[in-house]
């Protein structure tokens, strides 16, 4: 078959390539990027489902609007208000399959074959393979453990000048940072100083362990004029919720919104209606913060367990930041004692000894750091973490 030249600029995932080594018995795994199952809200859906059809059954099992369906935008501009955006209204915001088609809406809509994207490295790879493959050039901004060092960043923003930059400033995936008030300030600043539309993707900051992160772009926005005219904010239930309602939302310039809702006319249609009821109504219930409060307090415990086992039982072989929020562990090799460097080649020998994980290098979209090396802890209980990671230390 001849296929679309753009193929060529993508490759399968290689985390989803990983996943077929899994069939082992007796594998910890630590690759996963998805919640613990055993935490949905079954109860809290089913209720949510059941009143969907009992209330709307007809709007809930029907076509629906590309935009989105409207209970759900108003339930998630006040899910937003309660998060301090208080100027997000239901127009603002179209609901996308997920988080992820946001992204592909926006390749669709701005990226021609040859634009500059800017993209932190380590960046979340679904990123990288869908920028990509609307002809995207990757400039991979440098991160340290207080997120994109924006000195850097604003050099590269000079240099390049991006059709937009992309960025994780809450417990980014795969490195797990926590981008800085003072940076996100500058963030907002270079992007109104160079006119450079920034692209904040949020799926991960209402997991946070302790205290609140800093406000998100989105919200700072409102105290750096002209800011909000070059935001786009990219939201999700995937993670705090359930990854099977495919539920995102996409918040961005009126311009931006049509032309992207005139896009996903062309995939979906819409996002489906009965997904959309059934977390109007959940969120309708107020049982998130309920749920946030058990989520948060589940992986903080498993968080500080991962961290506590990788110093116990790797000590200088390895080096990370303690995760404050999120899903991940973003670590790097040392090589110390003339151990293992390379994060492919541990991976390897670590699916012998029964573990797995993501080695780093597929994250970065340009000059790769071989030495790094990505674990989840979100799957895992306590004991299974301390025991995944005494095999892992087994093979470095």
């Amino acid at each position: 078959m001849q296929f679309a030249d753009r193929l060529n600029n993508v490759e399968t995932s290689a985390i989803r390539e990983l996943f077929k080594l899994l069939g082992k018995p007796g594998i910890i795994s630590f690759a996963g990027g998805f919640p613990d199952s055993a935490m949905f809200d079954v109860d809290g859906i089913r209720a949510a489902s059941n009143a969907a059809l009992a209330e709307e059954p007809g709007a809930a099992l029907q076509y629906g609007a590309t935009e989105g369906y409207n209970p759900l935008r108003e339930q998630l501009a006040a899910f937003m208000a309660s998060k301090g955006a208080k100027d997000v209204a239901a127009d603002n915001l179209i609901v996308t399959t997920g988080s992820q088609q946001a992204l592909d809406l926006l390749g669709k809509t701005l990226i021609s074959p040859g634009d500059k994207v800017i993209v932190e490295g380590p960046t979340f790879l679904a990123t990288i393979q869908c920028f990509r493959l609307y002809g995207a050039e990757l400039i991979s901004a440098p991160i340290d453990g207080n997120g994109v060092k924006t000195d850097e960043l604003e050099k590269l923003i000079a240099e390049h000048q991006p059709k937009f930059v992309y960025l994780i400033p809450t417990f980014g995936n795969p490195s797990g940072a926590m981008l800085s008030l003072e940076r996100r300030k500058a963030v907002l600043e270079m992007a109104v100083k160079h006119n450079t539309l920034i692209v904040e993707d949020d799926p991960y900051g209402d997991l946070y362990f302790g205290d609140a992160p800093p406000p998100s772009l989105l919200n700072l926005s409102a105290t750096v004029p002209g800011s909000r005219e070059l935001l786009v904010h990219c939201g999700s239930l995937s993670k705090v919720l359930s990854p099977g309602l495919r539920v995102g939302w996409m918040i961005a310039p009126a311009e931006l919104l049509a032309k992207a809702t005139m896009c996903k006319q062309f995939s979906d249609a819409h996002t489906s209606t009965f997904a959309q009821a059934t977390a109007a109504q959940y969120l309708k219930a107020g049982r998130m913060p309920g749920t946030l409060a058990h989520v948060r307090k589940v992986y903080a415990e498993r968080a500080q367990a991962m961290g506590n086992a990788l110093r116990n039982d790797l000590g200088d072989a390895i080096e990370f930041v303690q995760p404050q929020g999120g899903l991940f562990v973003w670590a790097r090799l040392t090589g110390a004692g003339g151990k293992v460097v390379d994060g492919n080649v541990l991976a390897k020998r670590a699916i012998d000894k029964g573990v797995a994980f993501v080695p780093g290098t597929p994250f970065f979209c340009a000059n790769p750091d071989h030495a790094t090396f990505r674990l989840s802890f979100a799957t895992a209980d306590a004991d299974k973490i301390r025991e995944g990671v005494a095999r892992l230390a087994q093979a470095v």
